[in-house]
C-alpha cells in the first residue's frame, strides 16, 4: 500500500493589504507612515500646483479606530484596533485616510483569481489571505510558491507573503516571518530551529491573555510550552486548551484546505491587544463591533450570499465564552440591518468581565440569487 504524499499547505497573506491597495492610488507615500480608518475622515484634495493635501493624524478629532497602517506606522507603535486619539499621540505626521472596501475587495478577486490559475485548491479565509494545497501540484515546492507570487502581483502591482510547510498552522506562522514580501518553506524537522525559539503568541489562538497566562507560569516561548507536561496545561487551561497547547507546540495540526462551495457560515471576530471594559471602552468596542459588521456584510456580498441568523460571539478575561443569535424575519447581507441584529444580541450577553475578543456571524445562508428568484416568484403569485 503506498504512503500518502505529504502535504504542502502554504498560507498567503497580502502585505499591510488595505494600506498597499491605497499606496497604489497615492504612490507619494510610500515609505511614509499611513493609517486607515477613523469615522468622517476627509478625502485627499488636490492643491494648485497639482499636489495632493493628505489628513494628518494630529487634526484627527473623534473616537475613531484605527482599520491599518503601513509598516511605517507600524514601527512608530500604531496598530489596528488602536483609537485613533491615541495612535495621533504616537504618530501625529502620519497621514489618515478614509477606508474604501470596494476597491479592497475589487484587488481581493484579482489576488485570488491569479492565485487560482496557478494552483485552485483554496481555502478562502478573508479579503487579504488565502490557504492553498498544493500537495497534488506537479512542480518543485519553492518554484510553486514563487510563481504564486508573482502571479500575484502581476495581477494587482502588490505583494505578498507565503509561508509553506505540511500543515495550515506552521505555514500561518511562517508566512508573517520574513514581512513584506516573504517567502518561508518548513519542514518539520526545521521546528526545534525556527518555531521553538518564537514567541507563544506567533501561534494562532494564543492571544495576549493567554500569554500572559503562559508567562506568570514561565512559558515564554513555543519551545517552553512544548516540554510544559499535558496534565500541567490541563490544571491552568481546563482540558480541550490543553490538548490543543500540547499539539500546536509541536506544530501538529491535521485540518485540511477546505474548499467545500457549501458555506454554513460567515464570521468576523477579533482578540484584542488588551483587554476591554464595556464601559470604559466603549467608544473603541462600538467602533470595533460595527467595523466588523460592515465586513461581514462585505463578506456576505462578496460570497453572493444572504444570511437569515445574526450571532455575536464574546470571549471573556477568563477565557469563558459567550454567543447570542438572532433570527431575521427576512435574509439579509445590509450591513445596518446586520449591525441592528448584531446590537440585539449583545444587549443579551453579560458584560460584568473585560473583554478579549468580539465576533460577529452570519448563519442559516442563502445563495443571494436564490432569494431574489424567491421574491420573483412570490411576486408573480400575487398578480
Amino acid at each position: 500500500m503506498m504512503s500518502a504524499p505529504l502535504r504542502r499547505i502554504a498560507h498567503l497573506d497580502m502585505d499591510a493589504f488595505y494600506a498597499s491597495v491605497e499606496l497604489l492610488r497615492y504612490p507619494e507615500l510610500r515609505g511614509l507612515p499611513v493609517v486607515i480608518g477613523g469615522r468622517s475622515v476627509d478625502q485627499p484634495t488636490v492643491q494648485h500646483d497639482g499636489s495632493r493635501r493628505f489628513a494628518r493624524l494630529r487634526d484627527y478629532v473623534g473616537r475613531g479606530v484605527v482599520t491599518t497602517s503601513t509598516y511605517e506606522a507600524r514601527a512608530l507603535g500604531v496598530f489596528s484596533a488602536m483609537g485613533i486619539m491615541k495612535a495621533a499621540q504616537l504618530a501625529p505626521d502620519a497621514v489618515l485616510l478614509p477606508v474604501d472596501f470596494d476597491s479592497y475587495r475589487h484587488y481581493s478577486r484579482l489576488f485570488k483569481a491569479a492565485v487560482a490559475a496557478v494552483a485552485p485548491v483554496i481555502e478562502d479565509r478573508g479579503i487579504d489571505e488565502i490557504y492553498i494545497d498544493l500537495t497534488e501540484e506537479a512542480g518543485e515546492t519553492l518554484a510553486l510558491a514563487q510563481r504564486i507570487k508573482h502571479a500575484v502581483h502581476d495581477a494587482t502591482g502588490l505583494s505578498c507573503s507565503i509561508g509553506l510547510s505540511p500543515n495550515k498552522l506552521l505555514s500561518k506562522i511562517c508566512s508573517d516571518l520574513e514581512k513584506p514580501d516573504g517567502l518561508t518553506l518548513l519542514s518539520m524537522a526545521d521546528i526545534p530551529k525556527r518555531i521553538w525559539p518564537l514567541p507563544v503568541r506567533k501561534v494562532n489562538g494564543i492571544g495576549p491573555k493567554a500569554t500572559e497566562k503562559l508567562a506568570a507560569l514561565g512559558i515564554h516561548t513555543i519551545g517552553e510550552l512544548s516540554q510544559a507536561e499535558p496534565a500541567f496545561l490541563q490544571e491552568h487551561f481546563g482540558l480541550s486548551y490543553a490538548i490543543w497547547l500540547h499539539a500546536v507546540s509541536h506544530g501538529l495540526d491535521e485540518r485540511p484546505v477546505a474548499t467545500s462551495s457549501e458555506t454554513k457560515s460567515i464570521s468576523r471576530e477579533t482578540t484584542f491587544e488588551r483587554d476591554l471594559d464595556s464601559r470604559r471602552d466603549r467608544a473603541a468596542l462600538t467602533e470595533i463591533f460595527s467595523d466588523l459588521c460592515i465586513r461581514l456584510a462585505s463578506d456576505l456580498h462578496r460570497k453572493g450570499y444572504v444570511s437569515r441568523t445574526i450571532g455575536i460571539k464574546l470571549r471573556y478575561d477568563d477565557f469563558r465564552i459567550v454567543t447570542r443569535d438572532l433570527t431575521l424575519p427576512a435574509p439579509t447581507a445590509d450591513p445596518t440591518v446586520i449591525r441592528r441584529a448584531a446590537g440585539e444580541c449583545l444587549r443579551r450577553a453579560p458584560l460584568d468581565r473585560k473583554l478579549r475578543l468580539l465576533g460577529v456571524r452570519a448563519g442559516t445562508l442563502l445563495p443571494r440569487n436564490a432569494l431574489s428568484q424567491t421574491v420573483q416568484s412570490c411576486q408573480g403569485e400575487l398578480l
